[in-house]
């Protein structure tokens, strides 16, 4: 089947789910250091780990004879350009089952990590190493990436290098649905990069950023934040968004083939001679979506990308803040929304990365929509009531930022304090 704009729309329609199926998709990437060096580990050192994790039942996925990730069930680790490895998580039902996943993987994790020597570091950006020290590996679609990224973005290989996220995967009800929600993510990410900042610290020293990984996805090809976002953006129009956004690749016949000169909907015309001018099937939909690399991005489902790679005390909050607002109580949180003007969201979205909390948006700085929105949450987890087997709701998964609040310190905060006493590099690793 070829595709067509209306196959496109069908595509996201089919994402539609009826709200008692929702569900929750976390997706976390981490840094690895041999301890030896401190340096990031090596495409060899890659596999010996890939190699230890089939103790628990890791399966491997290969691209062109090399190992490039693993698969568990619904679970995958993958391999970033920089041998960051990242896990996306089973579609789960709650956050207690998400956050048990994640704490599952981390005991793994940590097994083999000890036993080969290596450190993990949970930060938004490479705290230590420059750019070309950076080791890559022989994922083909990378070789590409690091070729044509650059053109569009002077900081895109910092990105593809350097930086770590924390990904949530949510799902939508309706196409009504979908165009509240995907206006509400997109109005709070000046929200979340202030919340969740974690990378002050780039090449050892102090950058004078929060989150100097949300800076850099600002000045990245293919990324930032269309104020077409800020519209009530539907299927039709998401369709029309990405038919004329540019191609980063194609797979064809097993090889990854530029895209650099072609927008999707050149491909879609059968122009791309290098191809055969064959026409797009679903795979190639499925593959350009994934590299359309804004703050939010639509699939069969909406992801939200604005939070910075945090440690393990508070991976599972950033998820809850958001399913909270989002799957529990969705009308209050997109009534205050509403009232926001999408150039004041846009000039935070550029302010927050430095100025964090003191980030000014309609009149208000981003600490008092910060604990505003945190109510909001934790009213809808609340009415979620979802208990694990202690008899403990959701909700306390939203400690971690309340601390922050309470305290205007954010972990970008206690690193600057932390690693400046000292300049200890063993500050950085996690424990």
């Amino acid at each position: 089947m070829t595709i067509s704009k209306e196959h496109i729309i069908k595509y996201f329609k089919s994402g539609i789910k009826d709200k008692k199926n929702f569900k929750i998709g976390i997706e976390h990437e981490k840094f690895l250091f041999d301890n030896k060096n401190n340096k990031r580990i090596d495409y060899l050192k890659v596999k010996e780990m890939f190699s230890a994790l089939n103790e628990f039942g890791w399966n491997p996925i290969k691209e062109s004879g090399n190992i490039v990730g693993l698969n568990k069930g619904g679970k995958n680790i993958t391999l970033e350009p920089g041998n960051q490895i990242e896990l996306s998580g089973d579609k789960l039902n709650n956050i207690h089952e998400a956050c048990s996943e994640s704490h599952d993987y981390l005991f793994e994790l940590k097994q083999v990590t000890k036993k080969l020597d290596i450190n993990i570091v949970s930060t938004g950006f490479d705290p230590i190493s420059k750019l070309e020290e950076i080791p890559n590996n022989p994922k083909q679609r990378y070789k590409l990436m690091t070729n044509d990224m650059p053109l569009g973005g002077e900081s895109s290989l910092d990105m593809m290098y350097r930086t770590c996220g924390t990904q949530l995967n949510v799902d939508y009800s309706s196409e009504e649905d979908f165009c509240k929600k995907f206006k509400i993510v997109n109005s709070i990410v000046p929200i979340s990069i202030a919340l969740f900042a974690n990378s002050s610290i780039v090449e050892k020293k102090k950058s004078n950023y929060l989150s100097y990984r949300s800076k850099v996805w600002q000045n990245t090809s293919r990324g930032g934040l269309p104020k077409l976002f800020f519209e009530n953006l539907n299927f039709e129009k998401y369709a029309d968004f990405i038919i004329n956004f540019p191609i980063l690749f194609i797979l064809d016949k097993k090889n990854y083939i530029s895209g650099n000169k072609y927008l999707f909907k050149d491909f879609m015309n059968g122009k791309i001679d290098e191809i055969g001018n064959r026409l797009p099937t679903e795979d190639d939909l499925s593959l350009h979506l994934s590299t359309i690399f804004t703050e939010n991005r639509l699939k069969k489902y909406i992801e939200l990308r604005s939070m910075d790679t945090c440690g393990w005390d508070c991976l599972c909050s950033g998820p809850a803040f958001f399913i909270g607002m989002l799957y529990g109580n969705l009308e209050e949180v997109n009534s205050l929304i509403s009232l926001w003007d999408k150039d004041k969201i846009i000039n935070a979205y550029l302010d927050a990365p430095k100025k964090g909390f003191n980030t000014q948006l309609m009149g208000k700085d981003l600490l008092y929509w910060a604990t505003t929105l945190l109510e909001i949450s934790r009213k809808g987890l609340e009415s979620r009531d979802i208990l694990n087997k202690s008899g403990k709701s959701e909700i306390l998964f939203l400690k971690h930022l309340q601390d922050v609040i309470d305290n205007r310190t954010t972990n970008a905060d206690h690193m600057i304090s932390k690693f400046s006493k000292n300049e200890d590099l063993k500050d950085l690793y996690d424990k």
